[in-house]
Order: C-alpha cells, then sequence, then structure tokens
C-alpha cells in the first residue's frame, strides 16, 4: 500500500449520484450536463475536420484559429484586447486550466482561499500543490462574499484566491461593485487569482457577467477560466481556456505541456469554425437557459420545495427544510432519487464544514423541456 497524497479523498459525490439515476432509473438532474445534443453545424463539423486529416497533436497553446476567436469573443464583451499568442491557452477542460494554475502559483506552506461552497477540484489541486485551502464561507441566504471574514482569512501566507461566478451550486453572481472591493482588499500584497467563470454566457434578467477580464487591476494578476463545453453544450468534449497576463500564462503553460501538452485537434477545428460562423449562439445564450430556469421553477410553485429562481449557471437550489427534517442533505438527495425518481446534488458536499440545520439540493436544469416537466411532477408530488 502506498500512502494516499488525497488520503480524504473518494469518488465524487457527482459520479456516485450520476451512477445512482442510472441504477434507479431516475431521471438524473444531478450532474451538470444536458441531456440534448450541442449544435448541428458544430457537431458536423467535428466529423469534417477529422475526415480533412486534422487528427495530429495541436499547438501546446491550442489551435490559433480558435484563440483567436476567443480574443475576438473577449474583446466584444469586456473590451480587453489579448495577445494571442501569449495570453490564451486552449486546454483539456477547465478543470485542467484550474489545476495547472493552482500548480503554476502554489508552493510548499502556501495558502489558497476558496469560499465555500465551492467546486471539489479546487482543494485537492491546491493540497497536491503542498498547500492548504482557507475556507471562507459565503454569507446565507444569498452567497454574497463575507467580507469581514474574507479580509480576516489574509495572512503573509496567502498566495492564491480562488472566485466562481456565476457561483455553482448556489448560481449567485459576484458583481463589478464585489471585484472592485476585492481589487481594494489585496492592494499591495503577493496574492494572484483564479477566477472561474465557466458560465460566464449564463446569467439572467438582463444582468451582464461581471468578469475579471473587463477588470484592468485583477486581471493583472488573474487566471480567468472559461469553458467551451458549458457554453456550446457539449461538456463531453472537456474542452476549455485559461487567458492570464503573458508571464503568468507562460507558467501555466510550463506545467499545461507536461499534463496533457494539448487539447483533442478536431474539436478544436470545430470549436474554431462555429464561432466565427455563429457568433450569435453566445447572445442567445443567457435566453435559451433563462426559459429552462422559468418552465423549472414555475412548475414547482406548487411544491413544497422553497426556492429563490438563480441569478445564473444551470441550477437551481431548492430548500426542501418544509417536507423533510429529518434527513441531512445527502440522506434527502438519495431519498428523492430512490423514491421519488429525480437524482439532485446535496449542497454540503461543496463546504468543509457545511452551515448547521441547511436543507439545500441542487438541481440541473440544462435538460429538455419534457424532462423538466417530468421532473417538477414527480417533485410536486414529494
Amino acid at each position: 500500500m502506498i500512502a494516499s497524497k488525497l488520503p480524504h479523498v473518494g469518488t465524487t459525490i457527482f459520479a456516485r449520484m450520476s451512477q445512482l439515476a442510472t441504477e434507479t432509473g431516475a431521471l438524473n438532474l444531478s450532474q451538470g450536463f444536458p441531456d440534448f445534443d450541442g449544435p448541428a453545424a458544430l457537431r458536423e463539423a467535428v466529423g469534417r475536420h477529422i475526415d480533412a486529416g486534422h487528427n495530429q497533436y495541436a499547438p501546446m497553446p491550442g489551435l490559433l484559429a480558435l484563440r483567436q476567436q476567443v480574443a475576438t469573443k473577449i474583446a466584444g464583451l469586456y473590451g480587453r484586447q489579448v495577445d494571442v499568442e501569449r495570453e490564451i491557452t486552449v486546454t483539456p477542460g477547465a478543470t485542467e486550466a484550474i489545476f495547472c494554475a493552482v500548480q503554476a502559483l502554489i508552493r510548499a506552506g502556501d495558502e489558497a482561499i476558496v469560499l465555500d461552497p465551492c467546486y471539489d477540484s479546487y482543494a485537492p489541486a491546491v493540497e497536491l500543490a503542498g498547500g492548504r485551502c482557507v475556507h471562507v464561507p459565503l454569507a446565507l441566504p444569498d452567497f454574497a462574499i463575507d467580507w469581514q471574514r474574507l479580509a480576516d482569512a489574509l495572512t503573509p501566507r496567502t498566495r492564491l484566491i480562488l472566485l466562481n461566478s456565476p457561483h455553482n451550486p448556489s448560481g449567485a453572481l459576484f458583481s463589478r461593485a464585489d471585484l472592485d472591493r476585492l481589487a481594494e482588499l489585496i492592494r499591495g500584497r503577493d496574492i494572484h487569482l483564479i477566477s472561474d467563470e465557466v458560465y460566464e454566457h449564463l446569467v439572467f434578467d438582463g444582468v451582464a457577467h461581471a468578469s475579471v477580464l473587463a477588470h484592468e487591476e485583477l486581471y493583472s494578476r488573474a487566471f480567468v477560466v472559461s469553458s467551451f463545453g458549458k457554453t456550446y453544450h457539449v461538456t463531453g468534449w472537456k474542452t476549455g481556456y485559461v487567458v492570464a497576463p503573458p508571464a503568468l500564462s507562460a507558467e501555466l503553460r510550463k506545467i499545461h505541456q507536461y499534463v496533457t501538452f494539448c487539447g483533442v485537434t478536431p474539436l478544436q477545428y470545430a470549436l474554431a469554425d462555429f464561432m466565427q460562423a455563429h457568433p450569435e449562439h453566445v447572445a442567445e445564450l443567457p435566453g435559451f437557459y433563462q426559459a429552462k430556469r422559468d418552465l423549472f421553477c414555475d412548475l414547482l410553485r406548487g411544491s413544497r420545495f422553497r426556492f429563490t429562481p438563480a441569478a445564473g449557471t444551470y441550477f437551481q437550489l431548492l430548500d426542501y427544510s418544509a417536507i423533510r427534517d429529518d434527513l441531512d442533505d445527502v440522506q434527502m438527495a438519495e431519498w428523492l432519487t430512490r423514491e421519488h425518481g429525480v437524482a439532485s446534488i446535496p449542497v454540503s458536499v461543496f463546504y468543509r464544514d457545511p452551515p448547521k440545520g441547511a436543507r439545500l439540493v441542487r438541481f440541473c436544469f440544462a435538460k429538455r423541456e419534457e424532462t423538466l416537466r417530468q421532473a417538477a411532477e414527480r417533485l410536486c408530488a414529494v
């Protein structure tokens, strides 16, 4: 037996709940992926590029044509001109981008602040780099930054703060005012940021996404991560990218080249083609997913669950405290899957120290209308 580098890590809750959904035949609203395909033109482009012989290694930083499309999008949305050669790196998934950024920044004994509840890959990446995670809980019920607790968590060893907006699992958003306040808090300190913005285009009710890319002071010390999989409904393609100033990108690429070296070549060609031919896709995405959120929430208004419609992402939290107060959220998620045929994710798994008495489960509404109607009917019967 070897001594585990991650002794407290097992199979993720996402894999476990998806497996339970398969075993029980439940509707899977747990793991965050659509039950519909990406655009036909995008899928057709993959086959075209495979047949054209684009099947060997892509350049380590990513296909130039794809990086150019990313740069065009960033300029249009956030007003930033980025160097396609030195600031954009395409990666096999956003998780790899986050991992490589953490490895580039964290040394033994360094501290990284994560805002709980947070995505489950953050802490293991920090621990594998020899660092220590400092968990700062977001303020309930709206999952806002607790600025006093964040300020109190800063020490001379703090090297990194991981942000996530739109926020998984809550769907909350960080505003431009939040970014300004963060800049003021860390000004003059040797602290970098990783801004996980994989749901950047899933922001609802006419609100604009506040990206670190649009914040001059913060971008100078940040890695900003996004996901083609989330944006184009192809999560199984595991293709993302990270944008950072040249010096930071150079350090990330040193790690990236020895983790995966490059992303999948024909997928990158297809994405570049689709982005150039269909720039309207990104503009239409908020309305597309808001319609799904609104349908799901409207159908649940007759249920005993309590909720506030998510401001972003494709996740909706439901409070079940009026239904069962004898089950914690892990037990509730399992009970809903086995007894009512709808799989969800318990929110406590996103915390190091879950708040006492919280009764929240997360549902993914990136589903066909038929799936959402069936799920809501079952949940209303609970």
